[in-house]
């Protein structure tokens, strides 16, 4: 409920500033829902600026679980989604809230637990460790908010055969929460926790935390990008969000998502063309 009523006020905060401000009516702008993780790994701070530059469109981002990013955009209160889970997309595009889904990058998942590893959970197979975390009912932090990672953390426990809706207790916690404060969470409780490698690498308060489960196939992790679709909401800004859909998708774009390191390391992986 608390979550539903936070969304509509961010929209209503957004369409005041547009309103009140005339500054905002003179500036070409667009609305960006998409995922804390491209927010949170610092992406959107290095990607807007260089949008801006080419382009002379200006964006906000509005960072949520990509459940929430959908639901905005449903509702109209945005004009691009830019999130990591293909099946919703897809339902999104085929619902004709959307006009085209197009992939724009990749990185994994990766699990995450205390380096004592008490479940024995270490390795390359994550529906195993999952089955071991769950057998010996050690702390897993949950995000809860119906992102593209609590999508994918829920389809391997089902990959894995286990029945959350029986077999979690007091060892599972659901945050309801974005990767950073859950990932604060999973330290503060020194538990399990599933996230993408993008925040992973950009998180600096680890505590005993480190990679436990990478290089399962499974663990891929895709982001699409979709314009909403004017003809349902006719406010949406279609030129402006095609030119970000446009240059996100065109060799600069992708070369700038390449180009952006956190500790030497690449973050995310641009895949357009593919």
């Amino acid at each position: 409920m608390w979550a539903r009523y936070a969304l509509r006020l961010i929209s209503l905060c957004l369409g005041l500033a547009c309103w009140a401000s005339p500054a905002w009516s003179q500036t070409r702008f667009i609305i960006i829902a998409s995922t804390t993780s491209t927010e949170q790994s610092g992406l959107f701070a290095h990607l807007l600026p260089l949008f801006e530059k080419a382009s002379g469109i200006k964006a906000r981002v509005v960072a949520l679980g990509t459940g929430q990013a959908l639901d905005l955009a449903r509702r109209g209160d945005a004009d691009v989604v830019f999130v990591h889970d293909p099946d919703a997309e897809e339902r999104f595009v085929t619902e004709g809230h959307g006009v085209k889904r197009l992939q724009v990058m990749y990185n994994d998942f990766v699990l995450v637990g205390p380096q004592s590893d008490p479940a024995r959970a270490r390795g390359k197979d994550v529906l195993e460790a999952l089955r071991r975390i769950a057998a010996a009912r050690l702390p897993f932090v949950s995000r809860g908010d119906r992102s593209g990672t609590h999508a994918a953390e829920l389809r391997y426990w089902g990959l894995a055969g286990i029945d959350l809706a029986r077999e979690k207790g007091t060892w599972y916690r659901d945050t309801g929460s974005g990767m950073g404060p859950a990932l604060n969470t999973a330290v503060s409780m020194n538990a399990y926790i599933l996230a993408d490698r993008g925040t992973w690498l950009s998180f600096r308060n680890r505590g005993e935390l480190g990679i436990l489960v990478e290089g399962d196939t499974r663990l891929f992790n895709q982001y699409g990008v979709i314009l909403v679709n004017s003809a349902r909401h006719p406010h949406v800004k279609q030129t402006e969000g095609q030119a970000f859909i446009d240059w996100l998708v065109s060799p600069a774009g992708q070369q700038a998502i390449a180009a952006y390191k956190v500790g030497g390391k690449q973050l995310f992986f641009p895949n357009a063309a593919k």
